[in-house]
Formats: C-alpha cells, sequence, structure tokens
C-alpha cells in the first residue's frame, strides 16, 4: 500500500502522487501573529511535522513552506490597543510562535516567509487577476470578482455561489459589484501601515498572502496544502479562486486538521478559553504534550480535558520507561532496521497515528517481556523498532531534540538530585540500616519517584 491522503477538494482518500518524482512541496498555512500562541494553534504545526517526517521517512526530499501573516484587522487592532506599532505586536508574537513549535518538536520549516516581506508579489498576482478580467480596483480597494469565478467557486468547502452570503471582510461594500466578492488590497485608512500599488495606497487583505508566498517558494503548481478545518472557508476556497483565476495551478491535495476544543467551543482568545503552551509545559513534559496532540487522528476534533491530557503522559511515559530500560542493555540501536508493516500501513492510511501507536505500544510489550527474560537479541530488535517508529512521530525520548530542550535539562537536574538521594540509600543499605533505606524510598515515592533495584543498579522514573 502507498500513501494515501484525505482530499477536502475531491471529499475522498487518494494516492499521493507527487508533481515531481521524488519531491514533494508542502505549503502550511501558519500563525497570524495577533496573540501567542494555545495548543489549538500548535496541533497544525504539529501534525503536519508528522506528515513530513513520514515523507521524509519514505526518501522524498520535502519543501515545507509555513508562513507567517504578520499584519492583519486583528494586529491593527491589538497595536492600536496597546499604543505601539503593529510590527512589534507582530514580532513578540511570531517569536513566540517559534518557541512553542521548538518546544515541541517541529521541524523547521525550509522557508517561513512572513506576509508584508512578499508586497510586490501580491501586487504582481492582483495585476494578472485584473487584466484577466476576475479583478477589479474601486475606490483604492481591489476586489475579486467572484462571478467572474461562478463556475468553480465554492468546490473546496461544497457550497453553491447563490448560497453565499456577504464576503463581510471590509466595512467598503458600497465599492463592490458583488456583496460577495472578497478584499484583495484594502486602501489606506488613518493609523494604519501603507503601501503603495497603481491602484492606491493600502495593505494586503488576508487571502492574497498565501497565493502570493505559496507560488513563490513551491511554483504555480504543488503538492500539499494544509491548515485548520476553520480554513477552509473563506480562506483556502478564496486562495484556490484567486490562484487558479491568475492561471496557476495551486494546490493539488488540501488538507485540514481539525479543531482542538475546550467544553464543545472552538479554542479562541475572543472566548477566553485559550490554554497557552507555557501553562500546559507546567502540567506536562512538552513531549508528553506532543503525543496527546498527534495521539488523535489529524482530522478528529480533540475535546480537551487535564485528565485526557495525563492519561497521554502516562501512556507515553510506558513508551518512554522501555526505552531507557532496554538502552541500558543495548547500546547500539540499528536506525535502518524495518518499521513493523502495521506501523507502516497505518501511516499511509491517511496517517492513523492513533493505530501506528496502537503499534508501538504492542511493540513495547513485547519488549518488556523480553527485558524480563533477558533475551538481549529480541531487545535489540524491538528497541530499534520502537525508536524508529517513534522518530517517524518526532517523540524518541533518545534523540537529539528531547535530550537538548527544557525538558531534558529540567530532568538532568531532577536526575542528579534523585542520584544523590540514591547514593544516600546504597550507602544505608551498605551498613545495613535498612530502615533508613526504606525511609529514603518511601519518600521519593511521596514524590512521584518510583525506584527499581536493578542488576546494573537502582533506577528511577516518574510515577504513572
Amino acid at each position: 500500500m502507498s500513501l494515501h491522503l484525505y482530499d477536502t477538494s475531491t471529499r475522498t482518500v487518494r494516492e499521493f502522487v507527487p508533481v515531481e518524482p521524488g519531491r514533494v512541496s508542502m505549503y502550511l498555512c501558519g500563525a497570524t501573529v495577533q496573540a501567542p500562541p494555545h495548543i489549538g494553534h500548535i496541533r497544525s504545526g504539529v501534525n503536519f511535522d508528522v506528515l513530513r517526517r513520514w515523507l521524509l521517512r519514505q526518501g522524498y526530499d520535502v519543501t515545507f513552506c509555513r508562513n507567517v501573516t504578520d499584519l492583519d484587522d486583528k494586529i491593527i487592532r491589538v497595536s492600536a490597543g496597546e499604543g505601539v506599532p503593529w510590527f512589534v505586536v507582530s514580532e513578540r508574537n511570531q517569536r513566540a510562535f517559534t518557541w512553542a513549535y521548538d518546544h515541541l518538536g517541529c521541524l523547521p520549516p525550509t522557508v517561513e516567509p512572513r506576509a508584508m516581506g512578499h508586497v510586490p508579489e501580491m501586487i504582481e498576482l492582483m495585476r494578472r487577476l485584473i487584466d484577466k478580467g476576475h479583478a477589479y480596483a474601486s475606490g483604492g480597494d481591489v476586489y475579486f470578482d467572484v462571478v467572474s469565478y461562478a463556475d468553480r467557486y465554492g468546490k473546496l468547502s461544497n457550497q453553491k455561489l447563490e448560497n453565499l452570503r456577504a464576503a463581510d471582510d471590509t466595512d467598503t461594500d458600497s465599492l463592490k459589484r458583488d456583496p460577495r466578492d472578497f478584499a484583495l488590497w484594502k486602501g489606506a485608512k488613518p493609523g494604519e501601515p501603507t503601501w503603495p500599488t497603481p491602484w492606491g495606497k493600502g495593505r494586503p487583505g488576508w487571502h492574497l498572502e498565501c497565493s502570493a508566498m505559496a507560488t513563490k517558494y513551491l511554483g504555480g503548481t504543488f503538492d500539499i496544502h494544509g491548515g485548520g478545518v476553520d480554513l477552509i472557508f473563506p480562506h483556502h476556497e478564496n486562495e484556490i479562486a484567486q490562484s487558479q483565476a491568475a492561471g496557476d495551478g495551486f494546490a493539488r491535495y488540501w488538507l485540514h486538521n481539525g479543531m482542538l476544543k475546550l467544553g464543545g467551543e472552538k479554542m479562541s482568545k475572543s472566548l477566553g478559553n485559550s490554554l497557552l503552551i507555557p501553562d500546559m509545559l507546567r502540567k506536562v513534559r512538552a513531549v508528553e504534550l506532543r503525543y496527546y496532540l498527534v495521539a488523535a487522528h489529524y482530522r478528529s476534533a480533540i475535546d480537551y480535558s487535564d485528565e485526557a491530557l495525563q492519561e497521554a503522559a502516562a501512556g507515553y511515559r510506558r513508551i518512554e520507561g522501555f526505552v531507557t530500560r532496554a538502552a541500558e542493555v543495548i547500546h547500539d540501536v540499528d536506525a535502518a532496521a524495518p518499521l513493523p508493516q502495521a506501523f507502516v500501513d497505518a501511516m499511509d492510511d491517511d496517517l492513523n497515528v492513533s493505530q501506528a501507536l496502537a503499534v508501538v505500544h504492542e511493540v513495547v510489550r513485547e519488549g518488556n517481556v523480553a527485558l524480563a527474560q533477558g533475551n538481549k537479541e529480541q531487545v535489540a530488535r524491538l528497541l530499534a523498532e520502537t525508536q524508529n517508529m517513534l522518530d517517524v512521530l518526532g517523540l524518541d525520548p533518545r534523540s537529539e531534540q528531547w535530550r537538548t530542550t527544557g525538558d531534558s535539562g529540567l530532568r538532568d537536574v531532577v536526575d542528579a538530585l534523585v542520584a544523590v538521594a540514591l547514593e544516600q540509600r546504597q550507602a544505608a543499605r551498605a551498613r545495613k540500616d535498612y530502615a533508613a533505606a526504606d525511609a529514603i524510598r518511601d519518600q521519593l515515592a511521596a514524590a512521584g519517584i518510583v525506584v527499581e533495584d536493578t542488576p546494573q543498579g537502582p533506577r528511577w522514573e516518574l510515577a504513572q
């Protein structure tokens, strides 16, 4: 079985065949940086990081473009409220997003363009659309003429043009030929940043930005466009319309991740129900939060609860416990060891990570049995399989990512403190003061640290 992905545009699971053999071009709608990220924002980044890692594992050369929308209506409102320039708001929150992506183990994008660095490309795209009769200038604004694209507009979101409401993206609908037309360019307003164009000063509309950046870095036709399901309409629908109307093939596969909800409602700053990444990392380690975010199928909705988060963290620690114990007896892991076929089949089936993790846990169970039996050959094979599967998911506890983040730094501190306590316990046992040794063990257990005596000496892990 080859890789198959659910394509929103056809509403079917399709075999993935890239434009160019051996190469994959991916565009992900990244952050609009009016505020720091919550876990709903970062879920998209983590889900598409898994897709990228799987493509890399299959031998593809992947170009991954994740944009930053560094100016829009929301950013302007925040900057006005704070009395600072728009770029101060954007830069501050862009750094927060980068920090969160890095801490959750997302590979850096090949390119991460900022929208306001691509105004010339946007102007050129508008010129092409106007020349082809699909856009028009009006009162300093530039609009896309939806009726000119009526035969195809709405196909991504499975809607008919006659059923669509007004675009509601400007306060200047009187300048539109049709209220459903959407803004490519917004004319200058007092206090707002502006750029010059042949049609007057102003700033870009949201939808125009992604088309200009995607085609600049990935070409007129590319493989995969991703984002949250909330972007299907109007954002992605409008991207397709303006890009294909201008003559570009644009994306061949459209992938959308489900929403992360809290109490059944979409997580958002406006509802005041956001769970910011620093707050989440006070609850669990970053690798455990990543495990929680990838464990559900990327297209499914997640209704967040602390209980589910802690269950996921405990599940990851069971995997980590096996890897840690096995690595004490197996020092050289075969990174080229084949993945279990059941894992491969799950990943090729529209990135069925939940099923892939079931395979991981089954291999871990087998590995624990092999450890108990002292079967080093079996342990070596199962450890290699486990770490290679975890590497695809960005969850290998022995990877450089989790050895060098704040997670491992905290673990190192705890490890050093526990080591002191264990040395004291060993000294107490050596002098046959078993009451003191048991007291130390009990104190560690009360702190959530489980001590196990092994032939190699005492080892510890966090209680599950």
